[in-house]
């Protein structure tokens, strides 16, 4: 008699997407050994977050300027979408500019943790990718915050 092995599904971990984040994405990635989640430090990458509706727009202005592909986390529950962005960004000198993003709730992470989608289920779907990332490519993060400011000055905001 003889046995045949059957083919088990692949299963994603944690261990594994950290893994393609880091060799496919060169997002420097690693685990929380408390929570499991999948976490990067702002530095060589930075994180632009917006509110979603704004964030629809900026994604859609810049697939139009070819800028592709964009890595942009989504926050259902807190209606929030971040760019994964090069850590590009200057200080903003005027002041008008600068209460212009922080009454837009539009936030620029350029230090501290960043976290990432994980393939273990999440039942309060905390993050989820909208783009997901797959490469190394990161867009400028000055042009994604004035692409918002553009799209802000022209709605009135």
């Amino acid at each position: 008699m003889t046995q045949t092995n059957t083919p088990r599904a692949w299963t994603e971990s944690p261990h594994s997407r950290c893994q393609f984040y880091r060799s496919m994405c060169s997002l420097p990635t690693v685990i929380d050994p408390t929570t499991g989640r999948i976490t990067m430090r702002a530095g060589f990458v930075g994180a632009v977050m917006m509110p979603t509706e704004l964030a629809q727009r900026v994604k859609t202005s810049l697939d139009l300027r070819g800028v592709a592909p964009l890595s942009i986390v989504g926050h259902p529950r807190a209606e929030m979408w971040t760019f994964l962005v090069r850590a590009d960004i200057r200080p903003i000198g005027d002041p008008a500019e600068v209460a212009r993003l922080w009454k837009a709730r539009v936030v620029a992470i350029r230090d501290g943790d960043i976290a990432l989608p994980s393939p273990v289920a999440d039942p309060l779907m905390v993050r989820t990718w909208v783009s997901p990332a797959t490469s190394a490519f990161r867009p400028s993060g000055a042009v994604v915050i004035e692409c918002a400011l553009s799209i802000l000055r022209q709605i009135g905001q």
